[in-house]
């Protein structure tokens, strides 16, 4: 494994989070599995889909553990589903999993309901009655009401001011992940905990959350479930109580919170910032729109919402659903992974306590996987027959034993709400707009520039 040094920690993470091509570039030297050394820290970086799928799926047990960053550790003391490592870890992630199955996960109940924001979604594209908009507030929105309607077993009102702090707050979050404050922070902890900034926000607004979590659970605990209010706060609540008398119960409040925490962090802004990609896309692209809207004609009566059992009947619609994600690539590096003992990726042997970075944009621009990896092409997802097919290197949700729980969930939802939104209204640029800057915004997710559009009623 060839190694390269760098000396400048916080600068040259920041420019790598926001320059995947330059790993490209060290591995056309070093070779697609390399060490960079960022001071007296080794970190192996993975580029490309081989190199990507190798490291990650060959021992994924022994690669599945998180470093307990400065940040990370403000941010989570090591508990919940998405920062944590270890015991905490496998016990928050296997019960999640499990809860969300039991409340509908990949099941009709829940489509419906996902259905459901669909069509309040649409209403309000209505009610804009063409007027140029911007689409990403009520896109998150719309998606963040699903996780709550799994979380809470409620929604949200457009008009609730509590739920559009909550919202603020994830999005200050966000934008603070990958900043050079973030890199800053876990370098010298014990400095910035001394000075005002951004990373004193990020802190205050995760605390935030925590406590608008902490009032849910609450009015759950002051209440029984009934039969028709089931969600995650009362599987939790009953977990708790099933291994309370344990010595070191898995299963305690704070982990509760962290978990729900983190299936909004994982949960809402990744698709909603997927989907303002996609109808960006869609108004650069008019004639790949209007290819979408003749496909659903054809499947879907005019009036009729579009459920996810259609996407059988829907390739090229399911392969633009697809590219937009593939070519947004909103998240390019991985959360980092430690490997939890020795292990060996290929012919390399790595220590316990090595830090692995995927690179996961790596895999979905390789040119060796996709045919024009740096052009929207929704091809990459058709057969020669024009069925939909969904090749090997599409893993935005990473791989491996740390693989995004809600993958099933984000699917269902980016088809659901892009395909009505596109049966409904045919997109346009707002007037006067002379040019769209899709270089996108750094920070722990790419978000498209700010953008207006104009959706008009088909």
């Amino acid at each position: 494994m060839r190694t390269t040094r760098v000396a400048s920690f916080s600068h040259k993470v920041t420019r790598l989070h926001k320059e995947p091509n330059i790993l490209t570039l060290v591995a056309k030297v070093h070779g697609d599995i390399f060490t960079l050394w960022f001071g007296p820290n080794p970190v192996i970086i993975l580029n490309g889909f081989k190199a990507v799928k190798d490291g990650l799926t060959t021992h994924p047990e022994d690669i599945a553990g998180r470093p307990v960053t400065p940040v990370f550790k403000a941010m989570a003391n090591n508990k919940g589903i998405l920062l944590a490592t270890g015991r905490t870890w496998k016990h928050q992630r296997r019960f999640s999993l499990m809860t969300l199955k039991s409340l509908g996960l990949g099941r009709r109940t829940l489509e419906h309901q996902i259905q459901e924001e669909a069509h309040y979604l649409v209403e309000i594209f209505r009610d804009m009655k063409g007027k140029p908009m911007n689409p990403s507030y009520h896109l998150t929105l719309a998606v963040s009401n699903v996780i709550c309607l799994v979380v809470f077993g409620h929604r949200f009102s457009t008009d609730d001011e509590t739920f559009h702090e909550l919202l603020e707050a994830m999005e200050c979050i966000f934008k603070f992940g990958g900043s050079l404050r973030h890199y800053l922070y876990d370098l010298l902890p014990w400095l910035m905990n001394r000075l005002p900034g951004e990373h004193k926000k990020m802190l205050s607004s995760c605390e935030f959350v925590h406590q608008f979590i902490r009032k849910e659970i609450s009015s759950h605990q002051a209440t029984k479930m009934s039969d028709d209010q089931d969600d995650f706060i009362y599987h939790y609540l009953a977990q708790i109580q099933k291994f309370k008398n344990q010595p070191k119960p898995a299963y305690d409040e704070q982990n509760m919170i962290q978990s729900i925490f983190d299936l909004f962090l994982g949960g809402t802004e990744t698709s909603s910032t997927t989907l303002c990609w996609a109808l960006l896309y869609m108004v650069l692209y008019p004639d790949i729109q209007a290819k979408v809207q003749k496909e659903m004609d054809a499947v879907v009566a005019s009036g009729q919402m579009i459920c996810y059992e259609d996407r059988k009947n829907l390739p090229y619609t399911n392969a633009v659903i697809h590219e937009a994600q593939r070519f947004s690539n909103i998240i390019a590096i991985g959360i980092p992974r430690l490997c939890v003992k020795d292990t060996m990726i290929r012919q390399f042997p790595l220590k316990k306590d090595t830090i692995i970075f995927p690179s996961i944009a790596s895999a979905l621009y390789d040119p060796n996987e996709w045919e024009t990896p740096r052009q929207f092409n929704p091809s990459h997802f058709l057969d020669k027959d024009g069925n939909f097919f969904c090749p090997e290197a599409f893993i935005p949700f990473s791989a491996g034993q740390r693989i995004c729980l809600g993958e099933r969930l984000a699917k269902t939802e980016m088809f659901l709400f892009f395909s009505n939104l596109l049966h409904e209204f045919t997109l346009h640029m707002a007037e006067g707009t002379k040019d769209v800057n899709t270089e996108p915004v750094w920070g722990g997710t790419l978000q498209p520039h700010y953008y207006e559009l104009c959706a008009i009623s088909r």
